[in-house]
């Protein structure tokens, strides 16, 4: 009896051919539901190379362990990101991920480093959500230095080993919120502005990207000194309060880090004004609702789902690449919602 040949193979699984090589030379590549199905009739038809398929699924069915740490788990943004991410590495096409989302409440940087090392021990390649500082520098080259890999969210980071990012451009964040204002604000005044955190780099980058729109377009405008939220909403509101005490005729609040909740419940605290404009940061309940509401005028977000798939994608291809790998960078556009879009 005639040997059976790949395309006999192909015929019995119904299947194409080039699915058939892609299965023995490329098996990541093919979903895990056709790999059996070709596996199966390998097996009923006797196809001479069964053990190659056999290894080919097998190795393809190699679990990942991926570990995510992101900030607060008690801010909606990071709850939604790390459900988001562990529904992208549900689906990930082809593969068999463990995901390991770990939140932290101190930010501090020595607790960040100490928590970073931690899960750099238990996981393949880490994603981070960190604050620029020495000892999160350290504590990045630590973990490559054990062969794990890190992939920056949110904010880029530097330190002497190769750091991947995955994000958006931070400079148009803050050009396209000054834009806004310059668009919106019927009398050019004073602007307020809210960050989380002097070393969280991507607002400084929104921050940086904000006052560069009006020094060439809008010199009528005024930027306040950035004041830092700490994350916290309950400082976010104090900043809020002070900054419409100081400073009556202020025109526009741009709030470009955490703690938009206090921002929020303080803007609604008083009387609304209908010259005033406030951009915020990320979309969830509290931010929807406060959009409908007119008390923010627009809001500026990550796309949730696709930056979840994007940062399993990169972790993946950083763990298959190894530590002489050069670093991977991605940036996503973001979304831009209004009171009129949501």
């Amino acid at each position: 009896m005639k040997r059976p040949t790949i395309p006999d193979l192909a015929k019995a699984a119904g299947v194409s051919v080039s699915t058939v090589n892609r299965v023995l030379n490329q098996p990541e590549s093919v979903r895990s539901p056709t790999r059996e199905r070709v596996l199966a009739a390998a097996e009923e038809i006797g196809f001479y190379g069964l053990g190659t398929i056999e290894n080919a699924v097998k190795s393809a069915q190699t679990t990942h362990r991926l570990g995510v740490l992101l900030q607060r788990g008690s801010r909606a943004f990071y709850r939604n990101l790390g459900d988001a991410i562990a529904a992208a590495a549900d689906s990930y096409d082809g593969h068999k991920i463990e995901l390991t989302v770990e939140y932290l409440e101190d930010l501090t940087p020595e607790k960040v480093a100490k928590h970073m090392v931690s899960m750099g021990e238990r996981c393949e390649a880490l994603a981070i959500v960190a604050p620029q500082h020495p000892l999160v520098a350290d504590a990045i080259d630590a973990v490559l230095d054990m062969g794990v890999p890190i992939v920056s969210l949110i904010g880029p980071l530097t330190a002497k080993g190769n750091i991947s990012f995955v994000g958006l451009d931070n400079w148009k964040v803050g050009r396209t919120a000054a834009w806004a204002f310059d668009k919106m604000v019927r009398e050019p005044g004073k602007i307020g502005v809210l960050v989380g955190s002097h070393r969280l780099r991507n607002q400084e980058m929104n921050e940086s990207g904000f006052r560069s729109y009006f020094r060439e377009h809008n010199a009528d405008f005024s930027v306040l000194e950035p004041l830092p939220t700490y994350e916290s909403a309950a400082v976010a509101g104090e900043h809020v309060e002070k900054l419409l005490t100081d400073h009556p005729n202020l025109c526009g609040l741009f709030i470009s880090g955490g703690g938009v909740t206090g921002a929020i419940s303080a803007l609604r605290s008083t009387p609304k004004r209908d010259d005033f404009v406030a951009v915020g940061y990320e979309l969830f309940d509290d931010t929807r609702a406060a959009l409908i509401d007119g008390t923010l005028s627009m809001i500026i977000s990550h796309p949730m789902e696709r930056f979840a798939r994007e940062t399993v994608a990169t972790l993946m291809k950083v763990k298959s690449g190894g530590r002489d790998a050069g670093a991977h960078r991605v940036t996503i556009g973001f979304d831009i919602y209004t009171p009129e879009s949501v």
